[in-house]
């Protein structure tokens, strides 16, 4: 069994689309559950009209290991609210490379139906993400596919780090098991935060992330690069 697991705030607007596209899938042996973190819309209720397990979530990091611990899938897919699934054979296609290159931790191809300059970004993300895989992983916290055994040895994501948790579970993830680019998939990530700080402000913040990774080792409460989480849609409060 698959377990899904999507940590949320006030995304009422986003969730829908996401699990329209899992209910759509050819492949059907999973489970979702939704970790949220006190939204103030209809994001629990989308959930549970899904037959999404709703638990109490947190920071994305919190959300993820929540979700993870009432999880019983023997691999877990932590996918963002904002994701889609931009083919309905995405999860089988998933199982069939996870399979073949006897994955332990895997992420897809990173796509977005937003202009040239989202898609050009990433394109970037895309190239660095394949050409680090051997060394030194990144990942997005959008959609990781792990091992459950891989997950519990690793005790989950880092919550003390405020940022970049995603790329430090990879780097921890791969001294226990294979993880790769997995070439053959592609999900579908939303551009709003591309369009809510800008291009250059979110390159030079994720190039300044990278610094700070390879210098200091992780990013806790402490960086100066800050974490706000539920911060893309007008009306909603940052926590």
């Amino acid at each position: 069994m698959l377990s899904i697991i999507i940590p949320t705030k006030n995304e009422e607007k986003y969730l829908p689309k996401l699990l329209d596209s899992i209910k759509i899938q050819s492949f059907s042996d999973y489970e979702i559950i939704v970790a949220d973190n006190k939204s103030q819309d209809r994001t629990q209720e989308v959930a549970r009209s899904f037959g999404a397990e709703v638990v109490q979530g947190g920071l994305p990091a919190e959300g993820r290991n929540r979700g993870a611990a009432v999880a019983n899938g023997d691999i877990f897919l932590f996918l963002d609210a904002d994701t889609e699934m931009p083919d309905i054979n995405f999860l089988k296609d998933a199982f069939r490379e996870f399979d073949k290159k006897k994955l332990s931790m895997g992420v897809p191809v990173a796509i977005t139906e937003g202009n040239y300059l989202d898609r050009l970004f990433f394109r970037w993300w895309n190239y660095f993400v394949a050409s680090s895989q051997f060394a030194k992983p990144l990942a997005g916290g959008w959609c990781i596919f792990v091992k459950r055994d891989i997950h519990q040895k690793l005790g989950g994501f880092d919550e003390k780090i405020i940022l970049g948790e995603d790329s430090d579970y990879a780097q921890r993830g791969c001294k226990l098991g294979r993880f790769r680019f997995m070439s053959s998939v592609k999900i579908r990530v939303s551009s709003r935060r591309l369009k809510k700080e800008g291009y250059l402000k979110v390159l030079l913040q994720d190039v300044g992330q990278g610094i700070y990774l390879l210098t200091h080792g992780r990013m806790d409460k402490k960086n100066r690069f800050g974490y706000e989480f539920d911060i893309y849609e007008e009306g909603n409060k940052n926590k």
